[in-house]
């Protein structure tokens, strides 16, 4: 019968003295090498980055200053960058960020450019309004992407907590489905430059695209930076009928269906303000 076939037997390697030594020198030469090469006379150590915080509802021009600081350039120098970054905005912001510059916290370095910190921002934001919960809601109630940034940017500035962006998402979705105009007082705002909750009559009257008091629909563009949290709410409100509101002192905002019930919810504010020694505000949607 055939012999069985058996592996030769393996003998283990076995190292001479002058074998050992060879190892041992070796490695005291790699280990000697590498810290040759950390100390290195001139070589500098890895930056660490700083971080600069973007809050949420943030204008433009906030961003443009606290880049400006971070940086250390002079006034002006992130806003020139716009113009030549080449951000990926959509087609409707026709080259104006506003709305796209993500509130978050970026990491920043002595190499960091205005144009790279910028375009990091926007694809931030595209991101954010891709995710499914944000981009299908979108697609249901009829927004584009850019339609969306402006509503959660009206929800950002206009929501006195989170709890509260679904509402006024509703208020707004509700004005526009019966072509009302909106009356928010952060548009306002934003077309005067200024934040404030004292909106005169006068106000109210102004001939600019952000008056939504007297033109209906969403503003042009965006107001400020929306974080996610005012996107979802944008595209995916709870129901109601609600139409009006107001915050009547902090932590304390009113929704209303009626302007009947709204106006007692404004003269209540109204009391609290005059009880304060501020001006009375108007009634408004929001």
């Amino acid at each position: 019968m055939p012999r069985e076939y058996r592996l030769p037997s393996q003998r283990r390697t076995r190292l001479t003295r002058r074998g050992r030594l060879a190892l041992l020198f070796a490695a005291i030469a790699a280990v000697a090498a590498a810290v040759m090469v950390t100390l290195l006379p001139g070589e500098e150590a890895p930056e660490t980055p700083r971080r600069l915080l973007i809050p949420e509802g943030w204008r433009a021009p906030q961003v443009y200053a606290a880049i400006d600081r971070e940086l250390k350039l002079s006034p002006g120098s992130t806003k020139a960058a716009v113009a030549t970054a080449a951000l990926p905005l959509p087609a409707e912001a026709k080259g104006n960020p506003e709305g796209f510059l993500f509130p978050a916290t970026y990491p920043v370095t002595s190499k960091t450019t205005p144009g790279e910190l910028l375009t990091y921002m926007v694809r931030t934001a595209n991101g954010k309004l891709a995710t499914p919960a944000v981009a299908n809601g979108g697609r249901t109630q009829g927004m584009t992407p850019y339609q969306t940034a402006t509503l959660a940017s009206i929800i950002e500035a206009e929501a006195d907590t989170r709890a509260e962006m679904g509402k006024v998402a509703r208020v707004v979705h509700n004005r526009l489905a019966k072509s009302m105009p909106l009356q928010m007082d952060s548009t306002l705002n934003y077309a005067l430059n200024r934040s404030t909750v004292d909106v005169t009559l006068g106000d109210t009257r102004i001939d600019h695209p952000f008056n939504t008091y007297e033109r209906q629909g969403l503003p042009p563009t965006p107001i400020d930076s929306p974080g996610l949290a005012a996107m979802a709410a944008a595209v995916a409100p709870p129901p109601g009928d609600w139409l009006f509101f107001v915050t009547v002192k902090p932590g304390d905002t009113r929704f209303s269906a009626t302007y009947e019930e709204h106006k007692r919810h404004v003269a209540e504010f109204n009391r609290n303000r005059a009880a304060a020694g501020r001006a009375q505000a108007g009634p408004r949607a929001g």
